[in-house]
């Protein structure tokens, strides 16, 4: 089965940079889509960026133009670049795969999660 596991997170102060890491096995033709999601403390998970078969990757509202998402077959890993952070991005963040079609937008959810790495941003 699918297996994922998240790493790189850590504390940093606002306008600081992180960088996550997700490497993933098991994955099979039909999973079709892959992402990054985040849950803050008394809020729904949300995604943050996905990633379509055709190489297409998309970014929530709140993050376009700060983070920067990249997926890469050959070593079997998910990267999240985060720069210009915000105490607002302070969040467990999560990578996850599952079932879609040939372009998978930001309403997308995975059936399979990772553990989870705590990003926390300081003002």
């Amino acid at each position: 089965q699918v297996q994922l596991q998240e790493s790189g997170g850590g504390s940093v102060q606002a306008g600081g940079s992180l960088k996550l890491a997700c490497t993933f096995s098991g994955v099979t033709p039909n999973v079709r889509c892959m992402g990054w999601f985040r849950q803050a403390p008394g809020k729904e998970r949300e995604a943050v960026a996905i990633f379509s078969p055709l190489g297409i990757t998309v970014y929530s509202d709140s993050v376009k133009g700060r983070f920067t998402a990249s997926k890469n077959n050959g070593n079997n890993t998910l990267t999240l670049q985060m720069n210009r952070v915000k105490p607002e991005d302070t969040a467990m963040y999560y990578c996850a795969a599952g079932p879609g079609g040939s372009y998978c937008n930001i309403h997308w959810r995975p059936n399979t999660w990772g553990q989870g790495t705590q990003v926390t941003v300081s003002s």
